[in-house]
Protein backbone atom coordinates (compact mmCIF):
# COMPACT_ATOMS: atom_id res chain seq x y z
CA UNK A 1 0.00 0.00 0.00
CA UNK A 2 3.19 2.40 0.52
CA UNK A 3 3.03 3.06 -3.10
CA UNK A 4 -0.78 4.01 -3.72
CA UNK A 5 0.01 5.80 -0.35
CA UNK A 6 2.60 7.56 -2.27
CA UNK A 7 0.48 8.25 -5.43
CA UNK A 8 -1.61 10.18 -3.28
CA UNK A 9 0.09 11.77 -1.54
CA UNK A 10 -1.11 11.00 1.69
CA UNK A 11 0.03 8.58 4.32
CA UNK A 12 -2.64 6.54 6.40
CA UNK A 13 -1.99 6.26 10.24
CA UNK A 14 -4.78 3.37 10.25
CA UNK A 15 -3.86 1.07 7.06
CA UNK A 16 -7.32 -0.44 7.57
CA UNK A 17 -9.15 2.47 6.56
CA UNK A 18 -7.17 2.38 3.53
CA UNK A 19 -7.81 -1.11 2.59
CA UNK A 20 -11.54 -0.63 3.30
CA UNK A 21 -11.81 2.39 0.78
CA UNK A 22 -10.22 -0.46 -1.81
CA UNK A 23 -12.54 -3.22 -1.12
CA UNK A 24 -15.45 -3.66 -3.32
CA UNK A 25 -18.20 -5.70 -1.72
CA UNK A 26 -17.94 -8.52 -4.30
CA UNK A 27 -14.72 -9.17 -2.44
CA UNK A 28 -15.78 -8.83 1.01
CA UNK A 29 -18.69 -10.77 0.26
CA UNK A 30 -16.34 -13.49 -1.25
CA UNK A 31 -14.16 -13.77 1.51
CA UNK A 32 -16.83 -13.19 3.92
CA UNK A 33 -15.99 -10.32 5.74
CA UNK A 34 -18.70 -8.19 5.43
CA UNK A 35 -16.10 -5.04 4.96
CA UNK A 36 -16.81 -3.10 2.05
CA UNK A 37 -16.22 0.51 0.79
CA UNK A 38 -20.07 1.00 0.65
CA UNK A 39 -20.57 2.87 4.24
CA UNK A 40 -17.34 4.78 3.49
CA UNK A 41 -18.66 5.68 -0.10
CA UNK A 42 -21.88 7.39 1.55
CA UNK A 43 -19.51 9.56 3.67
CA UNK A 44 -16.83 10.04 0.72
CA UNK A 45 -19.82 11.44 -1.01
CA UNK A 46 -20.54 14.32 1.46
CA UNK A 47 -17.02 14.99 1.91
CA UNK A 48 -16.16 15.69 -1.22
CA UNK A 49 -19.37 18.10 -1.85
CA UNK A 50 -18.00 19.61 1.11
CA UNK A 51 -14.72 20.30 0.06
CA UNK A 52 -15.99 21.20 -3.90
CA UNK A 53 -18.64 23.60 -2.15
CA UNK A 54 -15.78 25.15 0.29
CA UNK A 55 -13.53 25.96 -2.95
CA UNK A 56 -16.35 27.14 -5.09
CA UNK A 57 -17.63 29.50 -2.22
CA UNK A 58 -14.53 30.86 -1.52
CA UNK A 59 -12.76 31.46 -5.43
CA UNK A 60 -16.00 32.06 -7.88
CA UNK A 61 -18.16 34.76 -5.43
CA UNK A 62 -19.49 36.31 -7.69
CA UNK A 63 -21.54 33.17 -9.36
CA UNK A 64 -24.97 33.00 -8.27
CA UNK A 65 -26.07 29.49 -5.67
CA UNK A 66 -27.59 28.25 -8.50
CA UNK A 67 -24.86 28.23 -11.04
CA UNK A 68 -22.72 26.94 -8.35
CA UNK A 69 -24.86 23.93 -7.86
CA UNK A 70 -24.69 22.91 -11.72
CA UNK A 71 -20.56 23.39 -11.41
CA UNK A 72 -20.62 21.16 -8.30
CA UNK A 73 -22.63 18.78 -10.00
CA UNK A 74 -20.46 18.52 -13.40
CA UNK A 75 -17.48 18.34 -11.02
CA UNK A 76 -18.28 15.50 -8.98
CA UNK A 77 -20.18 13.33 -11.64
CA UNK A 78 -19.33 9.69 -12.10
CA UNK A 79 -17.07 10.68 -15.33
CA UNK A 80 -15.18 12.89 -13.14
CA UNK A 81 -14.22 10.95 -10.08
CA UNK A 82 -13.52 8.04 -12.65
CA UNK A 83 -10.84 10.28 -14.17
CA UNK A 84 -9.55 11.16 -10.95
CA UNK A 85 -9.40 7.84 -9.64
CA UNK A 86 -7.54 6.64 -13.19
CA UNK A 87 -5.20 9.08 -12.52
CA UNK A 88 -3.90 7.76 -9.71
CA UNK A 89 -4.45 4.35 -10.78
CA UNK A 90 -6.75 3.37 -8.11
CA UNK A 91 -8.29 0.43 -10.41
CA UNK A 92 -4.76 -0.97 -9.78
CA UNK A 93 -5.43 -1.46 -6.08
CA UNK A 94 -9.24 -2.42 -5.45
CA UNK A 95 -9.93 -5.49 -4.22
CA UNK A 96 -12.28 -7.51 -6.09
CA UNK A 97 -14.20 -10.46 -6.33
CA UNK A 98 -13.64 -13.06 -9.08
CA UNK A 99 -16.84 -12.31 -10.56
CA UNK A 100 -16.22 -8.69 -10.93
CA UNK A 101 -12.53 -9.03 -11.56
CA UNK A 102 -14.06 -11.20 -14.85
CA UNK A 103 -16.37 -9.06 -15.87
CA UNK A 104 -13.81 -6.17 -16.50
CA UNK A 105 -14.79 -4.29 -13.13
CA UNK A 106 -11.55 -3.08 -12.70
CA UNK A 107 -12.15 -0.74 -15.72
CA UNK A 108 -15.91 0.28 -15.00
CA UNK A 109 -16.34 4.17 -14.27
CA UNK A 110 -18.74 3.34 -11.31
CA UNK A 111 -16.52 1.08 -9.48
CA UNK A 112 -13.47 4.00 -9.48
CA UNK A 113 -15.98 6.72 -8.74
CA UNK A 114 -17.16 4.59 -5.60
CA UNK A 115 -13.98 3.98 -4.72
CA UNK A 116 -12.47 7.52 -5.18
CA UNK A 117 -15.52 8.35 -2.94
CA UNK A 118 -14.30 5.80 -0.44
CA UNK A 119 -10.86 6.88 -0.20
CA UNK A 120 -11.28 10.57 0.07
CA UNK A 121 -13.97 9.29 3.42
CA UNK A 122 -10.75 6.88 4.53
CA UNK A 123 -9.07 10.17 4.54
CA UNK A 124 -11.33 12.10 6.06
CA UNK A 125 -11.79 9.59 9.05
CA UNK A 126 -8.03 9.19 9.14
CA UNK A 127 -6.58 12.84 9.39
CA UNK A 128 -10.01 15.25 8.84
CA UNK A 129 -11.15 17.55 6.40
CA UNK A 130 -7.79 19.45 5.93
CA UNK A 131 -6.14 16.52 5.00
CA UNK A 132 -9.24 15.89 2.10
CA UNK A 133 -8.72 19.20 1.21
CA UNK A 134 -4.65 18.92 0.37
CA UNK A 135 -5.14 15.93 -0.87
CA UNK A 136 -7.62 16.63 -3.49
CA UNK A 137 -6.22 20.38 -4.47
CA UNK A 138 -2.06 19.94 -3.81
CA UNK A 139 -1.94 16.18 -4.85
CA UNK A 140 -4.55 15.77 -7.39
CA UNK A 141 -4.80 19.24 -8.42
CA UNK A 142 -8.21 19.49 -8.39
CA UNK A 143 -7.88 23.07 -9.28
CA UNK A 144 -7.25 22.30 -12.73
CA UNK A 145 -10.32 19.75 -12.55
CA UNK A 146 -12.63 22.53 -11.31
CA UNK A 147 -11.51 25.50 -13.78
CA UNK A 148 -11.98 22.90 -16.84
CA UNK A 149 -15.36 22.41 -15.64
CA UNK A 150 -15.89 25.89 -14.98
CA UNK A 151 -15.76 26.79 -18.78
CA UNK A 152 -17.80 24.25 -20.02
CA UNK A 153 -20.61 22.85 -16.98
CA UNK A 154 -23.02 25.47 -18.82
CA UNK A 155 -23.17 23.49 -21.96
CA UNK A 156 -22.55 19.87 -20.90
CA UNK A 157 -25.45 19.78 -17.78
CA UNK A 158 -27.81 18.14 -20.06
CA UNK A 159 -30.23 16.82 -17.09
CA UNK A 160 -31.07 20.70 -15.31
CA UNK A 161 -31.19 21.96 -19.02
CA UNK A 162 -33.93 19.34 -19.48
CA UNK A 163 -35.83 19.99 -16.14
CA UNK A 164 -35.58 23.65 -17.16
CA UNK A 165 -37.47 22.66 -20.02
CA UNK A 166 -39.97 20.45 -18.73
CA UNK A 167 -40.62 23.31 -15.91
CA UNK A 168 -40.94 25.85 -18.29
CA UNK A 169 -43.00 23.43 -20.28
CA UNK A 170 -45.65 22.79 -18.15
CA UNK A 171 -45.83 26.26 -16.56
CA UNK A 172 -47.27 27.51 -20.20
CA UNK A 173 -49.93 24.97 -20.31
Amino acid sequence: MTDFEKKIGYKFKDKTLLKRALTHSSYANEKGTGLDNERLEFLGDSVLSTVISTYLYKHFTSMNEGNLSKLRASIVCEASLAELAQSICLQEYLLLGRGEELSGGRDKPSIQADAFESLLAAIYLDAGLDAVYRVLMDKLDMVACIEKHAKTYEITDYKTKLQELVRTDRMSL
